[in-house]
């Protein structure tokens, strides 16, 4: 799968309404056949900064995403929102979905 973790520093007078602001790129980005996940988190320590994890099927997929209208939409919109370009990690990596982590394991409840 293709894996990408994305940090975007929204300007602290949208950051608020970030979720709403994206939310149409949100939503048909999660409708994409190669779509894994698409996942937003507010940082903790900074409320204008979100986290994007992502993931798809494979690298056809990921072009597909990245070669949509809504992909080329959100170019045209979310930017102006933005403090900064946007932070990316992206890797291909072989499994194609979260794994346990083993080392925090929860034991089963009753």
């Amino acid at each position: 799968m293709i894996f990408i973790t994305a940090k975007f520093r929204v300007l602290p007078e949208h950051a608020d309404e970030w979720p709403q602001i994206s939310e149409d790129f949100t939503r048909a980005t999660r409708a994409e056949a190669g779509c894994l996940w698409f996942d937003w988190s507010r940082s903790v320590e900074d409320p204008t900064e979100y986290v994007l994890v992502e993931a798809f099927r494979d690298g056809e997929a990921g072009a597909a995403h990245v070669g949509s209208e809504h992909f080329r939409a959100a170019q045209r919109t979310l930017p102006p929102y933005l403090a900064e370009t946007p932070r990316i990690v992206n890797a291909t990596i072989p499994q194609d979905d979260w794994s346990e982590l083993g080392e925090m394991a929860v034991a089963e409840r009753d």
